[in-house]
């Protein structure tokens, strides 16, 4: 399918993404998942090729070009060679800690945060969710209590992405319980703070390169300066930045679908079973034309939502919408690719079944499909304008 949403300038980036994925990510892929982390190496790297703060001001390190397409054909290379898995590691800092910074962070700030990750000497995370709070943000109790210059931080983060490796969090705290939503503030936390713990390494079923953590903080004393924004107005910061974040999720899914799929053609096409190819097989063709049919159609709105993203015009609504649709296809494109494999397609050393296990998370990350169906079901049912299609 033609798609007219990069120029020139995307391409030649998506070459070198490419090269950088096929080189440096790769040949490590199979070690990095048997580690349950990858080495701190390929941040340092990336970072010198300019993969790390893409949108972030080159005076502090970054690429200087707000245009999520190039986040985008990240994400895609990233997918498309089965590493999803480090979607989070990359495409993490750019689509979920970059922007909080890039908006929120003072000069001060911007100049002793900003370098070192951008060249991915420092790894960074965002932590939100906790053991008793979910998608629920009103509920969480971390707690930051100020004593002067400083903030008392105490509590616990789980389902943490990058957690054994972050040196940064981007931590969601209350710093006012009783205020609930207009509680709530974002401060950074850093990896060498006594009283910050990390947990246990969280056994997951897919995205195996991926780490994903326990974080516990005890009396952790963090300066005031690593307020990040206005105390009080995290609520508003994080549903400012979900949608890039919820856009990110659904250009993993589509471009994980499009790999599974193209390798199932693959598969059919030399696998035969009674004298003929499966592909042989009218009922298969027609699944492979289904599933075809509507990765495309998942394509084309996510491109569409990509280039309203892009021009400042993406709605949460339509964020959710995408969110949502392209990971719930997500499962039924890899069910069935795996059920077209056969026997096979339950065999670990088969790419349909690890990528049936990545793709299980989508659904829940960023935001569960019932919180998204929740966002668009509220916004049909208010007095204000209606959600429409990206343009």
């Amino acid at each position: 399918m033609e798609r007219n949403l990069f120029d020139t300038g995307h391409q030649d980036f998506r070459a070198m993404v490419r090269d950088f994925v096929t080189t440096e990510i790769q040949p490590h892929l199979p070690a990095w998942e048997r580690a349950g982390a990858v080495d701190r190496s390929m941040y340092v790297k990336a970072g010198d090729l300019g993969l790390l703060g893409i949108d972030i001001d080159e005076e502090h390190g970054g690429g200087g070009v707000r245009d999520f397409r190039y986040n985008l054909v990240l994400i895609e290379e990233l997918c498309s060679a089965g590493a999803a898995a480090l979607t989070m590691n990359l495409s993490g800092f750019n689509d979920l800690v970059a922007p909080y910074l890039s908006a929120l962070a003072t000069q001060e700030q911007r100049r002793r945060w900003l370098p070192d990750l951008c060249a991915g000497e420092r790894v960074s995370a965002i932590a939100m969710t906790e053991p008793g709070a979910g998608s629920d943000l009103k509920a969480i109790r971390t707690t930051a209590v100020r004593d002067g210059d400083v903030y008392v931080v105490n509590g616990a983060k789980t389902f943490i992405s990058n957690g054994m490796l972050a040196d940064f969090v981007i931590t969601v705290v209350s710093t006012d319980p009783s205020a609930g939503r207009a509680g709530i503030s974002l401060l950074v936390l850093e990896s060498d703070m006594a009283g910050f713990e990390r947990g246990r390494r969280l056994d997951k079923i897919g995205l195996h390169a991926q780490d994903t953590a326990e974080l516990s903080f005890t009396d952790v004393r963090v300066p005031a300066a690593n307020l990040l924004g206005e105390e009080g107005r995290g609520f508003e910061y994080l549903m400012r930045n979900l949608p890039q974040e919820r856009m990110s999720v659904a250009a993993a899914a589509v471009a994980c679908m499009q790999r599974t799929l193209r390798n199932t053609v693959t598969y059919t096409r030399e696998r035969t079973a009674f004298g003929r190819t499966v592909a042989d097989f009218q009922a298969n063709r027609f699944t492979l034309a289904e599933l075809a049919t509507e990765v495309q159609v998942a394509q084309v709105f996510v491109d569409r939502c990509a280039a309203g993203l892009v021009a400042g015009q993406l709605s949460p609504e339509d964020a959710a919408m995408a969110k949502w649709w392209t990971t719930e296809l997500q499962q039924k494109v890899t069910t069935r690719c795996l059920q077209l494999h056969g026997g096979y397609g339950y065999m670990q050393e088969y790419d349909v079944a690890r990528d049936f296990l990545d793709a299980r998370a989508s659904t829940l990350y960023a935001g569960t499909t019932e919180i998204m169906k929740e966002i668009i079901g509220r916004s049909l049912l208010s007095d204000g304008p209606r959600p429409g299609p990206a343009r």
